[in-house]
């Protein structure tokens, strides 16, 4: 039900095997997978405007990350795309956006929210109760100082995005209901 040990040893051939240690800050830990997710899902090409536009990492609402999510995403390239992280306070400011994190200060709004982006290829990602169960794709959960994800494949699949199966192979599979 984890996926930590297949992005640590991702990670550690990146040579980025310092955030796996165990006392690694959860939102360092939760960066690195945002980072890293981007590497496990297919998205259609009518996501990106043209062949060299970025891969786009959204933060929605406050941003937990503490400067994580950038240094993580900082010269990296996902096929041949370069990444970018993004910060949105609503989502009608959202533009361009691949990954997308809500977070929790949004949690009054988000069924609302993943209403309004059905019909987008925006993989949605949050560690806050239910999401997954509210229609959002990947729920991170931190518990005995591992990520584990809970992961949504039919909502994927109506985002026109494909997960690999190296992805959904240590998460918890749930639906919506």
């Amino acid at each position: 039900m984890q996926v930590l040990p297949l992005l640590c040893a991702a990670l550690l051939s990146a040579g980025l095997g310092r955030p796996c240690a165990a006392a690694a800050p959860e939102y360092q830990l939760k960066a690195i997978f945002l980072f890293r997710f981007a590497e496990f899902v297919e998205w259609p090409p009518q996501a990106f405007a043209d062949a060299q536009a970025p891969l786009t990492i959204c933060v929605l609402g406050e941003d937990p990350f503490d400067g994580y999510l950038d240094d993580a995403v900082r010269g990296e390239k996902v096929n041949d795309r370069p990444l970018e992280v993004r910060r949105y306070r609503e989502l009608g400011q959202l533009g361009a956006c691949h990954i997308l994190f809500i977070s929790s200060s949004e949690r009054e709004r988000m069924k609302r929210d993943l209403d309004a982006l059905k019909g987008r290829s925006v993989l949605t990602v949050s560690d806050s109760d239910g999401f997954d169960r509210d229609g959002g794709m990947i729920g991170l959960e931190l518990a005995d100082n591992k990520v584990r994800l809970e992961i949504n494949p039919d909502a994927a699949r109506a985002a026109d995005l494909k997960l690999s199966s190296k992805l959904l192979v240590s998460a918890r599979i749930v639906g919506t209901p």
